[in-house]
């Protein structure tokens, strides 16, 4: 018996070395990028772990090769620093080895001892000041919350406590008074049926959560309502046949967490990525995925093949900056939020993204504005808004700068062919040929 509980131990061992991933950090072969692999058996889920640790760390993925053998999966990424620096710091690069080698399940988001509420509804001008004064009236101080928009819907995370006892929110009438009240804003007067409150029990990410929140509301079926600014990502999907694939091809401008947001909605689209290759050349970017159902099929009808373009579209905008970025650095208080969105609606400011932190007594938010239609906002308008919150606190900030020209450089003077591919189907159909899974790539 002490045999077999000794043999069943080492099993064990031994298949958790199996399932847990295996990284490489590389400084030596690129001058201007960061070379990360991860090994691992394939589950389902895996590539958007390993996306997901990375761009948590506020991390760009340059360029990525994913690769699966059998049961095996190999992940390669480039990554740089959100200034496009190649990651130099070892306290950060083994941070980032411990992020990717999880030693266990379960993931720590950080908001534990807070109350999660979830909202979804029919956007309009000044909806946020109305949910976040409702919060403040019901004694409810915000400490973390992310806002997005998309096709005139709107979904947020907010996650809360008392502020008088500084705890969670536990009492069951509390909790329904604030869910009936943050349901009525949301329905205003034209949105009966789609407004939806409610309390998240588990804890989870929170932009995937975002993603999953928007597509449940089905937002990829629905009309633009505001002017968008940003050109619409191109998306194809294209069947191969003598594999079995279906080929995905997104092209679209580049911007952080991009990867993340295509890998989380086809995961939960339930597809399995098997191959994939994603480029960067100056602000554009260009991703190849050879995907299948978690059966082994591929996409089989016209009408799923349309709903996979609208959804890694809906994928790609939700994020897209849109408006001019505001960021707010000032001491916290109760009601703080709740007169800042009130200032930007009195001023005719749509809220179009939003990103809402604390740290200590500090508020650290994030807010994308645009006109009550969609375009950029009047420059006299954001400086007038500025006046009233306070010139040293709200500040008009540029997104950090990702040099593409320098890493192309970069890896031409590495020896690595910097030519911008042109069809990304052929170094992957090439990674397919190195693997024996097909007879010629050319």
């Amino acid at each position: 018996m002490l045999e077999f509980h000794a043999s069943s131990d080492e099993y064990q061992k031994l298949v958790t070395r199996m399932n847990t991933p295996r990284v490489a950090i590389d400084n030596a072969v690129y001058p201007t990028a960061t070379l990360v692999t991860v090994d691992s058996a394939r589950t389902h889920g895996i590539l958007l772990e390993a996306v997901q640790a990375l761009t948590d760390l506020n991390l760009s993925i340059k360029k990525a090769y994913i690769s699966s053998d059998g049961q095996w999966f190999m992940d390669v990424f480039h990554v740089t620093d959100l200034d496009g620096n190649k990651l130099t710091d070892e306290s950060v690069i083994s941070y980032i080895k411990q992020s990717l080698e999880p030693t266990h399940d379960a993931r720590n988001y950080g908001f534990h001892g807070l109350t999660a509420l979830e909202l979804t509804g029919t956007d309009r001008v000044g909806l946020l000041s109305e949910v976040f004064a409702v919060l403040a009236e019901l004694q409810c101080s915000v400490v973390e919350s992310k806002v997005w928009t998309h096709n005139g819907r709107i979904a947020s995370l907010i996650y809360v406590k008392d502020c008088n006892s500084g705890c969670p929110i536990e009492d069951s009438q509390k909790i329904d008074r604030i869910i009936a009240r943050l349901r009525n804003v949301l329905k205003g007067d034209n949105d009966i049926c789609s407004a939806k409150t409610t309390v998240s029990l588990d804890v989870t990410h929170t932009e995937r959560r975002l993603h999953q929140m928007m597509f449940a509301d089905r937002d990829y079926e629905r009309e633009p309502i505001l002017q968008r600014c940003t050109d619409s990502p191109a998306v194809t999907v294209q069947n191969w046949a003598e594999r079995g694939y279906s080929v995905v091809n997104v092209q679209c401008k580049d911007r952080t967490k991009l990867l993340f947001d295509v890998v989380c909605t086809l995961t939960d689209m339930q597809y399995v990525v098997f191959h994939a290759t994603i480029n960067t050349a100056g602000d554009r970017a260009y991703l190849e995925f050879y995907i299948r159902h978690m059966d082994g099929t591929p996409i089989s009808s016209e009408p799923e093949r349309q709903r996979v373009i609208q959804c890694l579209q809906a994928a790609v905008e939700r994020r897209a900056s849109e408006g001019v970025r505001l960021e707010l650095c000032t001491a916290d208080r109760q009601g703080l939020l709740a007169d800042v969105t009130r200032t930007f609606r009195e001023n005719g400011l749509n809220v179009t993204r939003a990103e809402i932190s604390t740290a200590s007594d500090m508020a650290i938010n994030v807010f994308y504005v645009t006109d009550a239609i969609g375009n950029p906002a009047d420059p006299k308008l954001i400086e007038a808004v500025r006046q009233r919150i306070g010139l040293s606190e709200l500040k008009v900030k540029e997104l950090p700068l990702i040099y593409h020209a320098e890493e192309e450089r970069g890896e031409q003077a590495a020896g690595v062919g910097g030519t911008v591919l042109l069809s990304l189907g052929s170094l992957v159909r090439r990674n397919l040929y190195n693997l024996g899974l097909i007879k010629s790539y050319s």
